[in-house]
């Protein structure tokens, strides 16, 4: 028995790094459209836990599909949509007249003063869905090589620069978004002369190793210090990680500090939504909400259009 453990040991220690060590069939589903195929995961958990009824994820699916040359008047707090117009008529008033406007919906709703109401243009020239759609299938194939839970990469491929190689104003860059020390300290080049975030698998590599290697013990650091239960594969947990990938530990433990949260679950990433702290702030906030609600239109998109799809789980 001990030489067959002593060999056993020494097998295991000769396979790739590369080659997955877990399996996320249960939540892959293959997509055929004539003589393509795509894997993705599916959004069952989402719509089955309730996510999709929330106010947060129906708004910005209505931001997603809108035409920027029209605005959402919303509730900042609860993205309730109060009213919808051209931007031409909006941009027609006077900052006056929009105050008033403003009030009147607080007044309508029984909000205070202080309360935001936000002005929201439509998005659907930036969140090109159908573009994006074809490189998923090859993130999650990327992040499944590299031991990494294949959600991340369909939900950052799906809000990150959606289908373009578009630079940020802070300098991000790549189908991941990668800013260029965090790209460095994953492996990545990114100099003057070339930019491996450009190449989509350096840059699933670069991003696959930061969730890995950061975001994902950062998150659970955080959760632990709060004793908070989890399971890696929640989708509660998932968005807690993107969180931390998007905004920074630091800025997600200092709104946790704010919350000082008794559980986990929807309730602290709603909690989430609410509050601001560090540099934690609006597009912090948002950042999940979007990400629920692209997982939300690409569940729409592959069901409408597709011929048929097939559980990945069946298939062995």
């Amino acid at each position: 028995m001990r030489i067959f453990l002593i060999l056993s040991a020494i097998l295991f220690s000769f396979i790739p790094l590369s080659q997955p060590l877990y399996s996320w069939d249960e939540e892959k589903i293959e997509v055929k459209k004539g003589n393509e195929n795509n894997t993705i995961l599916s959004a069952k958990s989402i719509i089955s836990e309730g996510w999709s009824e929330l106010a947060q994820p129906i708004f910005w699916k209505q931001v997603m599909e809108l035409t920027p040359d029209s605005v959402l008047i919303n509730i900042a707090a609860s993205r309730i949509i109060v009213s919808k117009m051209s931007e031409i008529s909006w941009n027609k008033q006077t900052e006056s007249q929009k105050n008033n406007f403003r009030d009147s919906i607080r007044t309508l709703h029984g909000l205070a003063s202080e309360d935001r109401i936000f002005c929201t243009t439509g998005k659907n020239d930036f969140y090109k869905f159908d573009i994006v759609y074809e490189s998923i299938s090859e993130g999650v194939e990327a992040f499944e090589k590299y031991n990494v839970d294949p959600w991340y990469a369909q939900a950052i491929l799906l809000i990150e620069s959606p289908g373009q190689l578009k630079k940020s104003k802070v300098g991000a860059y790549g189908p991941f978004q990668l800013m260029p020390s965090v790209a460095r300290a994953q492996g990545l080049t990114v100099s003057k002369y070339k930019d491996e975030r450009s190449d989509f698998n350096r840059s699933a590599y670069g991003a696959s190793r930061l969730i890995k290697r950061v975001c994902i013990p950062e998150a659970k650091r955080i959760l632990n210090s709060n004793d908070l239960d989890y399971k890696e594969g929640d989708i509660w947990f998932r968005l807690f990680v993107l969180h931390v990938y998007h905004a920074g530990a630091g800025n997600v433990r200092a709104v946790m500090n704010k919350i000082s949260p008794k559980v986990g679950g929807q309730e602290l990433i709603k909690s989430m939504w609410q509050n601001t702290a560090a540099s934690f702030g609006n597009n912090s906030q948002n950042y999940s909400q979007i990400a629920l609600a692209s997982q939300l239109i690409l569940h729409e998109i592959v069901h409408e259009n597709c011929d048929y799809i097939l559980d990945c789980a069946l298939l062995d």
